[in-house]
Parts: structure tokens; C-alpha cells; sequence
């Protein structure tokens, strides 16, 4: 029987998979299944993934966070989308968003019919949806009145991501039973049948398990160097491989951006992310296009010329390898986080993996060890469905760009650097927009809402000829188009600043549902 669950490794990654499975079963009360997570006092996290996905709310619900103390403690603000800057053509006002919301009637007719014939000069998501909006005048996606989680308009968060991951562990032990274990682990212990029987501690010897989660970052100690399963590397389809990342101080009554703003470079591109008390910055790059000097040129530029001061010290250096594992899951061990793989920050899919990875085995949880290899070949099946369709949607971005002013916009757009996947759903958008049917599994990533706003944020135009097989696709979708526009009204003048509802909620908090 599975009756101990080991998850070595803390930081987001180690204290969401603990707090989602413990909530859930119930693990305070003893009902069978004991969670010990194993946290390194030596190691530091990586910190740097401030940017979530509006999934983060109902997990933050469902294991029993209050969001006043969540968005206090863990120096949070809102999120709506993504701004994405000089991403088509380099030029100084080119931008386009990628918001939270789907379009408005967009289950009901053919809306990018409607807008190529009719409103074409107008950005596909300022026409559709009144988010962009929202963004654009730094609204919140609520109201003061408004209960925790509920929404106005779809959000997520920005976060502090080591004070994130202190505020989850404090929650797993204290509400909800997890085992912590603040030790370094030195060994792996091997069984006679080849799984993992314990992990060796400096200090506390053995911790026997029968189900391990390797949330060990980078690293991957148990999953990539134990059973050495492989990474498949994805480098010659997203390049970018390095980061320079840095915090900036805030005035504490400037207006916190309402988006991640996403600003294109010659050879990769910015993150800029507002918090509380800071911004989050950092230059995520190609080391094959850029030497580490000229990114911190480009990076100091960008400091100044948005008012974030000089680079006056060297910003932290990251390198990783984008990919995935082979495998997920291997006999009693699974990766989840940084041990899984990494692409890059793009999208803020990192966390959402995360996620969706500690809610499928919290409910496909094996009841004994026979059961585990079933569930295993399942979850590598759906990983690995997820992380090629992550892949897909985040070179699509670079893929319709018509910059030109260096090799590394040139390459991403090369034939051979695009997943066959997406070179053929290319195909078929010409003449069709991203429906479900594209994206068919109940919990895409990304689904085809997301795929509308980029493909045609970016500059996409498809052959109407035979693109809308309804004459009264315009009529229609422009009775949406009205609507979009009533509710942008009605929103921006109903809505707090993003700065007033984040300083009301740490002053007086919010109703809890």
C-alpha cells in the first residue's frame, strides 16, 4: 500500500504539491496517507517565477489559503494578462495583449470573421474583450467589496516567489499536517526490486517513503541523476538558455502594472513585473546570440529608459537547458517543477505545470504499488501532451514576428526550428480560427482563446476567402463587440486602481466567501 509520500525539495514547486495533496487528503486527520517534505536549509530556491496563471486562485482555495494573508504575505498583486512590446516589428508602438478573459461571445459565432471584415484596423483583443483596457488604466479585477477569489474579470498573480514559498510551508505544517524535515539530503537508498526505498539526511538519517516527488530544481537528484532519465532538449526550438534578473525598489504609492510586460529584444526578450514594494526585472536571452556583456548593456538600457534607475550592481545570472524529462514519472519517483523540465519564463507556464502536475497525482493517487506503473504511463502520457503544447505556444510568438534586425529573430522563424504540430495548425488558421478542436484535452495550458490573441496580436491574417461559412457572421459578432465595449465602460469607471485595491486589502483585508 501507498501509505508515505517523501517530497524532497521545497521552494513553490515542493510546498504547492504538498499543500495540494494534504488538503485533499486530509492528511491532518490521519486517513492513511502521510506527506514528509525534505527542504535543504543549504539550498537556496530560485526565486525568480513571480507570474501565475488564473489556475493559482481556485488552488490557493482549495487548500484552505485566505487570500487577504496570502496577497500580504507574499508582497502579491494582480494580474489580468500579458503585454507583449516591439514583438512584430521592433518598432516603438508596436504592442498587443494577451488578457485573462475570452473574447465576448466567443463560444457563439465567428468573431475574427466579424473583425477582418469590419474592424480590421482595430487590435483584435481591444476590439473583443474589455480587459485590455482594464490593463492599459492599471484597474484591479475587482472590488474592495468583492470576496476573496471572486472576480470581476479573470485574474492571477504576481508574486514574491521566496516569500511564497515560506508562506505555503508555514500553512502545510500548521494547517495541514505536512511533515517537515529541514535537513540535506546524501544519499538515495535503493530497494532490491530498483525503486527508491529512502533518502539518506545529514542529520536525521534515513526517510523511508513509497512514493517520491522530486521537487529538487535544476538538479533533478532523483529523477535525472539517480534513475537518469533523460532531458530532451528543446534548444533548437526555443533558444534562450540564460537570464539576468534583478529587484527594483518602488515608491510605495507608484501604480503597479495591472500585466507582465513582455519587451522584445535583439536577442531575447525583458520581464517586467510589478509588486507592492517592487519590480521584478529580468533579460531572458540566447547565449548563442548575445554574450553576457551586451545583454547587460541591453539590460541597463531598458533600466533607464523606463525609470528603474542604473545598473549599478551585476544582476543575479541564471542558465538553464530548455526542456522536459523523458519520463515524469519512473517507477515510485515523479519530477514536478524545475526537476520536470523548463522552457522558459515566457507565459508564466512554470507554475501552472506545477499545478497541474500536484492536482493529477493527488487525484490519480495509486493505492498500492501495483496500481503506481499504471498511473505512471498516464501521467507521462499527459505531460507530455502539455509540455510539447506549451512549447508550440510559446514559439508561436517568435515564429510570427517580422523582426529582422538580428540572426536571432531570423533563426526562430527557420522551418526547421518549428514542431511539426504547430507548423500544421498554422495550416489550418489560415482559413480557420483556434477552436477547442485544436486543443482538445479538458485542461489545456493554453487554450484556443489564447492562441486567438497571440496569432492575431502578433499580425496574423488568414484568407477570408472561405474563412466564414455564415453570412451573418459580422451582424453577429459585431452585437459582441458592442457588448465588449458597454462592459469596458462600465468596468473602468466601477473599478479601483490595481495600487488602491492591493493597499486596501493590506490595510483592511477582504470578505471571505
Amino acid at each position: 500500500m501507498v501509505k508515505r509520500l517523501v517530497i524532497v525539495g521545497g521552494g513553490s514547486a515542493g510546498w504547492l504539491t504538498a499543500g495540494v495533496i494534504a488538503a485533499e487528503h486530509r492528511v491532518r486527520e490521519g486517513h492513511g496517507l502521510a506527506v514528509t517534505l525534505l527542504e535543504s536549509p543549504d539550498v537556496s530556491p530560485i526565486g525568480v517565477g513571480e507570474g501565475t496563471w488564473p489556475t493559482m486562485r481556485d488552488t490557493l482555495r482549495k487548500i484552505g489559503v485566505s487570500e487577504t494573508e496570502f496577497i500580504r504575505q507574499c508582497d502579491a498583486s494582480f494580474k489580468q494578462g500579458s503585454k507583449f512590446e516591439r514583438w512584430v516589428d521592433g518598432r516603438e508602438h508596436d504592442y498587443y495583449f494577451h488578457p485573462f478573459v475570452v473574447p465576448q461571445g466567443y463560444t457563439e459565432t465567428n468573431l475574427v470573421a466579424g473583425w477582418l471584415k469590419r474592424h480590421a484596423t482595430t487590435p483584435f483583443a481591444d476590439l473583443v474583450s474589455f480587459q485590455p483596457h482594464l490593463c492599459n488604466q492599471g484597474k484591479a479585477p475587482k472590488q474592495a467589496t468583492t470576496p476573496e477569489y471572486a472576480a470581476v474579470a479573470n485574474y492571477a498573480y504576481h508574486l514574491d516567489a521566496g516569500k511564497f514559498g515560506a508562506f505555503l510551508r508555514d500553512h502545510c505544517v500548521n494547517k495541514l499536517g505536512v511533515r517537515h524535515v529541514s535537513d540535506h539530503m546524501t544519499g538515495i537508498v535503493a530497494a532490491d526490486n530498483g525503486d527508491i526505498a529512502a533518502v539518506e539526511t545529514r542529520n536525521n538519517g534515513r526517510i523511508e517513503g513509497d512514493l517520491f516527488v522530486d521537487c529538487t530544481g535544476l538538479s533533478s537528484w532523483l529523477l535525472g541523476d539517480h534513475f537518469g532519465v533523460p532531458l530532451v532538449s528543446q534548444q533548437h526550438v526555443l533558444f534562450n538558455d540564460t537570464a539576468l534578473a534583478m529587484q527594483v525598489p518602488t515608491d510605495p504609492r507608484a501604480p503597479i502594472a495591472s500585466h507582465t510586460i513582455s519587451t522584445a529584444q535583439s536577442s531575447g526578450w525583458i520581464w517586467d513585473i510589478g509588486l507592492p514594494t517592487r519590480r521584478g526585472i529580468g533579460y531572458v536571452f540566447s547565449s548563442a546570440h548575445s554574450s553576457v556583456e551586451d545583454a547587460e548593456r541591453v539590460f541597463a538600457d531598458y533600466l533607464e529608459r523606463t525609470g528603474a534607475g542604473r545598473l549599478d550592481a551585476s544582476p543575479r545570472k541564471l542558465t538553464f537547458r530548455p526542456g522536459y524529462r523523458r519520463e515524469f514519472w519512473h517507477r515510485n519517483c515523479v519530477a514536478i517543477g524545475l526537476s520536470a523540465g523548463f522552457i522558459e519564463p515566457l507565459e508564466a507556464s512554470a507554475l501552472a505545470l506545477v499545478e497541474l502536475s500536484a492536482a493529477m497525482l493527488s487525484d490519480e493517487m495509486p493505492a498500492t504499488r501495483e496500481a503506481m506503473d499504471i498511473v505512471g504511463r498516464r501521467f507521462n502520457d499527459f505531460f507530455t501532451y502539455r509540455w510539447e503544447r506549451v512549447i508550440d505556444f510559446l514559439k508561436l510568438h517568435y515564429l510570427l514576428s517580422r523582426r529582422d534586425d538580428s540572426a536571432y529573430w531570423r533563426e526562430n522563424r527557420r522551418d526547421e526550428t518549428v514542431p511539426d504540430r504547430l507548423r500544421e495548425l498554422i495550416v489550418l488558421w489560415r482559413h480557420q480560427p483556434p477552436s477547442r478542436y485544436d486543443l482538445h484535452r479538458v485542461e489545456e495550458v493554453f487554450p484556443s482563446a489564447s492562441y486567438q490573441y497571440v496569432l492575431y496580436g502578433m499580425g496574423f491574417r488568414p484568407e477570408l476567402e472561405g474563412f466564414s461559412r455564415r453570412n451573418d457572421d459580422a451582424d453577429r459578432a459585431d452585437e459582441y463587440f458592442r457588448e465588449a465595449a458597454q462592459l469596458t465602460r462600465k468596468m473602468l469607471g466601477a473599478l479601483p486602481s490595481n495600487r488602491d485595491l492591493v493597499d486596501h486589502i493590506r490595510k483592511n483585508g477582504l470578505q471571505r466567501i
